[in-house]
């Protein structure tokens, strides 16, 4: 499955044009993408399709390159932004971000 079957691609250009210079905010960059809207499933879907390795979690390898997910014009994120990305959405702490905690960071 295609980023571009679950979201808009003229969304998912915005999104990462607005990040393309600035600070990564996850929150504000589900906002921009149209996750925010979408139902609790259609966002495991998108989930589904940033777990590279299929392990059923994003870990901090992945989630540096996790703007890439959405299109191969995504740029990698900083230490610090991928660094500041697992800590508030890693809420029981194991170092990774599961299917759940995706959707909640999400939604929140």
């Amino acid at each position: 499955m295609l980023m571009t079957d679950l979201l808009k691609a003229e969304e998912i250009k915005t999104a990462l044009e607005a990040f393309a210079g600035e600070t990564f905010d996850p929150k504000k960059f589900f906002e921009l993408v149209g996750l925010t809207a979408m139902s609790p499933e259609s966002v495991k879907d998108v989930f589904r399709v940033l777990d590279v390795d299929g392990s059923g979690f994003i870990e901090e390898d992945e989630l540096k390159y996790i703007l890439k997910g959405f299109s191969k014009e995504g740029r990698d994120l900083t230490d610090d932004e991928t660094k500041a990305f697992l800590k508030a959405a890693d809420k029981d702490g194991d170092g990774k971000i599961g299917i759940d905690e995706f959707e909640v960071m999400v939604h929140e």
